[in-house]
């Protein structure tokens, strides 16, 4: 993404959490510290299951009221009421705010411009009352304005960027092995760190217990990690379940389909290395593992 330029992700979910055990209700089940959640700091964050597997991801922004969860295309409602199984009677409101915000994406240099005009380094600036965090998942996704769509609309206009299609955006992040469409279909079917949650800073291994942390820490303990979501790439139409094989072995399995499809695949036996860049049989099509920076 160029300098100039900006996209509009209209599609995002956004739930903002208030109330007195807030901060302590947070804690005590996403994977990251809430601690680092600051109106200068906003992190990456998930909710697993209590087997450590996959069910939502979100990033949190602070506001003067709470906690805004800035959260995949069409899994705000989902996310509120798996939230909302760990209310019990602690004094929590969860509501959903998806037709109030959307997010642009602007160039991680941009945002570095901002920065050094409102002579800061914080992960998160405050631009004319518009929250802008950088995204710490990969640099080169830039960083993110959290705002109204008016309000964004007044903000594109007075930094003179472009608006592009998000299908680059979606694209670029699909290239950095990155998955923003169709995370619904990992629900339940893949663990936090197959996910690669803790390269994408999503988990802190210091703050103590989460949903899903025995399961977890045990895998990164004892390095039980055998496979990754990785993107791949076919001239052919993929099917989800479609299972990779490479001579003759089964090497991992199609969880998200076109446009940006990828893959759950294994690192062991046989070694990753084998068919790293080599064609792979998923049906009667041919693919290949995206060569990840």
């Amino acid at each position: 993404m160029k300098k100039d330029q900006v996209v509009i992700l209209e599609k995002r979910g956004t739930l903002l959490i208030t109330g007195d055990d807030a901060k302590d209700f947070l804690q005590n089940i996403i994977t990251n510290d809430i601690n680092k959640v600051t109106p200068k700091n906003s992190i990456f964050s998930a909710l697993l299951t209590p087997q450590g597997k996959y069910l939502n991801e979100f990033f949190i922004i602070k506001n003067s009221t709470g906690y805004l969860l800035d959260c995949g295309e069409n899994s705000a409602k989902e996310l509120l009421k798996n939230l909302s199984k760990y209310k019990l009677r602690s004094k929590v409101d969860i509501k959903d705010l998806s037709s109030e915000y959307v997010v642009g994406v602007i160039s991680h240099k941009k945002y570095q411009d901002l920065q050094k005009e409102l002579g800061s380094t914080d992960n998160t600036i405050n631009y004319r009352n518009t929250p802008i965090f950088s995204d710490l998942r990969n640099k080169q996704l830039g960083a993110r304005i959290f705002s109204s769509l008016e309000k964004l609309y007044l903000t594109i206009k007075k930094l003179n960027l472009k608006i592009i299609d998000s299908d680059e955006y979606y694209s670029l992040a699909y290239k950095l092995g990155i998955p923003e469409t169709g995370l619904h279909n990992l629900k339940d079917r893949i663990f936090g760190l197959e996910a690669n949650f803790e390269k994408l800073q999503a988990i802190d291994f210091k703050k103590g217990c989460f949903i899903g942390q025995e399961n977890t820490a045990r895998m990164k303990l004892k390095n039980k990690v055998r496979r990754k979501l990785l993107p791949i790439v076919s001239k052919d139409e993929l099917k989800i379940g479609d299972e990779l094989i490479f001579n003759k072995s089964v090497i991992g399995k199609i969880l998200i389909d076109r446009p940006y499809p990828f893959a759950l695949i294994k690192l062991f036996d046989p070694d990753f290395s084998k068919f790293r860049y080599e064609d792979i049989d998923a049906n009667s099509s041919k693919v290949k593992i995206i060569n990840i920076p």
